[in-house]
């Protein structure tokens, strides 16, 4: 790690969640720090706070997305793809091409804006595969691994687990749990989503749980980090709570809010 900007010996890392496409603020979110920590979802599909901003929307307008949020809101989750369904058969292209050239479009300008160093991993509607495409030689992506910086060991878990939403990267409890495990004992462990606390979990606007990680709870009771950072959970019942001696931190809605939360050692 390169000294503090302040010359204070210290280490002082930003850190930001649920970008959603926000590349405006993205690209000064390292001011100021040694170093940019990312826990995923850079891709926008679809801005439920302003139905007009995503990949939706720009190909089947707002009254759709309107619709679409509606649906997804009240939990009705079938007739949400029924809808879905219909709009794509209008489309004549195939579907994961599509959304992938409007991922692909938002991938460039992102990764583009993050400063050197970025650590980052992915959220449950990134496209892992996609990343080593655009990430520079001062983004190091990471999974199921351990960096160390400024002194203190950070490890990184990406993705979510299964849900009726069918997001793109959602993978089962074994694997992820697998990847919780081969992390161990670290100093600040990153994740996309939280561990299944149920303040930690309950989104206010959308009325809804979303889904946490027991392994991920086991794991900050059994190796007690001193953080645990997270994000996934735009409107939490609780931004923030100790587990034992451990600070859980959701460190907020970076799309909506363009602030990064700061960590500093």
């Amino acid at each position: 790690m390169a000294p503090t900007p302040s010359g204070s010996g210290r280490t002082r890392i930003h850190v930001v969640s649920d970008v959603h496409g926000n590349a405006r603020d993205l690209a000064r979110a390292g001011e100021g720090a040694d170093a940019l920590i990312c826990l995923g979802d850079l891709v926008l599909f679809l801005d439920y706070a302003d139905h007009s901003r995503g990949i939706f929307p720009d190909l089947f307008g707002v009254e759709n997305a309107d619709r679409l949020v509606e649906l997804r809101t009240a939990r009705r989750f079938e007739e949400a793809r029924e809808l879905g369904a219909r709009l794509w058969a209008g489309v004549g292209e195939d579907r994961a091409e599509v959304i992938e050239r409007g991922v692909r479009k938002q991938y460039a300008e992102l990764f583009a804006a993050f400063p050197t160093p970025t650590y980052a991993t992915y959220g449950n509607v990134d496209i892992p595969r996609l990343w080593p495409e655009f990430a520079g030689e001062g983004t190091t992506v990471l999974d199921g691994q351990r960096v160390e910086i400024g002194g203190w060991v950070f490890g990184f878990v990406g993705g979510g687990l299964r849900t009726p939403m069918r997001t793109p990267y959602e993978i089962g409890d074994e694997e992820y749990a697998a990847k919780i495990e081969a992390v161990g004992e670290v100093d600040v462990l990153c994740t996309h989503i939280p561990p299944e606390v149920p303040d930690l979990v309950y989104d206010t606007v959308a009325r809804r749980f979303e889904r946490g990680s027991r392994a991920l709870l086991d794991a900050i009771r059994r190796t007690r980090p001193r953080y645990s950072l997270f994000g996934h959970v735009h409107q939490p019942l609780a931004r923030r709570m100790r587990i034992g001696p451990t600070e859980c931190v959701n460190v907020g809605h970076f799309a909506g809010a363009g602030k990064p939360w700061a960590l500093e050692f």
